[in-house]
């Protein structure tokens, strides 16, 4: 599902909070964020819980996908277990369809670097496009940094090492 601006929309859902190992709690996600979002294994997110912001990670458990909160977090807001809550989560940072096409080409047909791409959290993503993006006047460093970015993608790289100063 996307906007009609081409990001991402965020889904609304009520469930419960069920108790998870070592005091998390534990949201089963009833609808498939594969579909609604692009397959990956786990799905960075951002959103609410009853109107109190909330970052975490979809992931798949026995029964599905599944939204865990902290136990901190759930004593910071006062959300108990057993409790149903009104849910709205949308993935967090910039996503593949948001990229510019030169980029989003080069993450295509590298699948190893796509991959590890979505497994990145927003901080890493937006760090890699700040890099790419400060060479908007020179097109052939544009392309050099674009290789350069999905090659360290491929290779499983979060953050680009920065030159030693000197």
């Amino acid at each position: 599902m996307t906007c009609h601006d081409g990001l991402m929309s965020a889904q609304r859902f009520s469930a419960p909070v069920a108790a998870g190992p070592r005091g998390h709690g534990v949201i089963t996600v009833p609808f498939d964020p594969d579909t609604a979002w692009g397959a990956r294994p786990e799905h960075r997110v951002g959103g609410t819980i009853n109107g109190q912001r909330v970052r975490g990670s979809i992931t798949r458990d026995d029964n599905g996908w599944a939204f865990i909160v902290t136990p901190m977090w759930l004593r910071d807001t006062g959300i108990t277990t057993g409790e149903t809550v009104t849910v709205e989560l949308a993935p967090e940072g910039p996503q593949r369809g948001d990229l510019a096409e030169d980029f989003r080409s080069a993450l295509e047909a590298s699948p190893a670097a796509a991959a590890f791409w979505d497994t990145l959290a927003q901080f890493y993503r937006k760090a890699y496009l700040r890099w790419i993006d400060g060479t908007t006047r020179r097109p052939r460093l544009r392309a050099a940094r674009i290789t350069e970015v999905v090659g360290l993608l491929a290779a499983g790289v979060k953050e680009r090492p920065r030159p030693p100063r000197g």
